[in-house]
């Protein structure tokens, strides 16, 4: 090139930068071409995801939230995740027949209450050894409400508390089991009777009937045609007693009862009905049926009354 056609130095700096400034810009624009799809913070989108969030076990609700003190109503418990369930107890009693139905709630049968007494017991609900949350404390209103429950709320009360003031205490001439059996009944709602009654047993001069406090006469006032309603059960049909019966015993097997107790508890143990008595002389709330007429009375027998619901 001549020097007539060579540019001057200011303009061939100019051009070189002008050339750098483009390159710089269209660097830009790949760069801006390669991210278009870049949120405006900077982060990429992420792929929208169609899983469902994995629910948390939760308790909600039990119904009925009040029962019987002597059990056997059958609770629903709802909830959210409750498929893994395994028991439920109430006042640290477990329940019964627990059941995960197909509509996500758990259903179980309710156990007596503590001593059969009426309280607020707390639940739990458990999977595996986990309790389950509760949205908030849940507990069980126990109340008497039945004849059933007056009966047994009131034996467990005086088992050890002898009601003396109303109806004495008839250890002094024999022993008060009977005494203390008939009391159960009237708060079951029996009624006293020509035969069978105690009207001034706490008096000096107490007026009492021999069904009502002397054991042979209470049994054959059981036994007989103008008795009350009641079924007689044998040692081999124990499966068949429940709460609120009656067991009578022959320490000395002569055929002549000794002594009465009122069933107070009644649960199946390696296939095996264990029976425990309410009584007075000797006085206790649960005595074991089978130490009774074993250890106690070795060679003892014992049969019982059923008493209808």
């Amino acid at each position: 090139m001549s020097s007539s056609t060579r540019r001057p130095a200011s303009l061939r700096v100019r051009t070189r930068r002008l050339a750098a400034v483009a390159l710089v810009s269209s660097s830009a624009l790949l760069w801006v071409g390669c991210s278009a799809s870049t949120s405006p913070t900077g982060s990429r989108p992420q792929p929208s995801s169609t899983s469902t969030p994995t629910e948390v076990a939760a308790v909600t609700a039990i119904s009925p939230a009040s029962g019987s003190v002597t059990g056997g109503t059958t609770l629903t418990i709802s909830g959210t995740a409750l498929d893994e369930v395994t028991s439920v107890t109430i006042g640290g009693v477990p329940a019964t027949d627990v059941v995960v139905t197909d509509d996500g709630t758990v259903t179980a049968v309710a156990p007596a209450a503590l001593d059969f007494q009426p309280a607020d017991a707390a639940i739990v609900v458990a999977a595996g050894e986990a309790a389950v949350p509760q949205a908030e404390p849940l507990t069980y209103a126990y109340a008497v409400e039945t004849p059933l429950d007056k009966q047994m709320s009131y034996a467990l009360r005086h088992w050890d508390e002898y009601n003396s003031a109303e109806w004495g205490n008839l250890n002094s001439v024999g022993g008060d089991c009977a005494n203390f059996v008939s009391q159960t009944l009237i708060q079951r709602g029996w009624v006293q009777n020509d035969t069978w009654f105690n009207r001034n047993a706490a008096a000096t001069l107490a007026d009492w009937s021999p069904a009502w406090g002397y054991v042979p006469a209470m049994h054959d006032w059981f036994a007989s045609d103008n008795g009350p309603d009641v079924t007689r059960l044998t040692l081999d049909q124990r499966d068949q007693v429940k709460i609120g019966d009656i067991g009578m015993f022959d320490w000395n097997n002569n055929d002549i009862p000794d002594h009465v107790m009122l069933v107070s508890s009644v649960a199946v143990v390696d296939g095996v009905t264990k029976i425990g008595f309410a009584s007075h002389n000797l006085d206790g709330p649960y005595r074991d049926l089978d130490v009774a007429i074993t250890d106690e009375h070795p060679g003892g027998n014992a049969w019982f009354w059923s008493v209808p619901a």
